[in-house]
């Protein structure tokens, strides 16, 4: 049985979600690694996956959190610009 990770504040989780659904340009969370599965040509359905290989799982996982950093990363680079340039003023 896979982990489920949890995010570090627990009230993170909702904009964790919407990051996620935003990246991959889904409505719903949930779906977003079925985008990301039909990407990379794995067959991922709903229910059962058991017969999926654990490699194929964490490309998609890989894709997904790897995404979500990325814009992260970038999000917080760009507050610190912003607060650089405020306090310039």
């Amino acid at each position: 049985m896979g982990r489920r990770r949890r995010p570090l504040v627990a009230d993170a989780q909702d904009g964790l979600d919407l990051l996620k659904a935003r990246l991959q340009n889904v409505l719903e969370p949930e779906q977003a690694k079925f985008q990301v599965a039909d990407q990379l040509h794995i067959p991922l359905k709903e229910g059962d996956n058991g017969d999926l290989a654990a490699r194929d799982a964490g490309r998609i996982g890989g894709r997904l959190g790897g995404s979500m950093v990325k814009e992260m990363i970038r999000s917080a680079q760009q507050q610190l610009l912003q607060r650089q340039t405020d306090r310039g003023r």
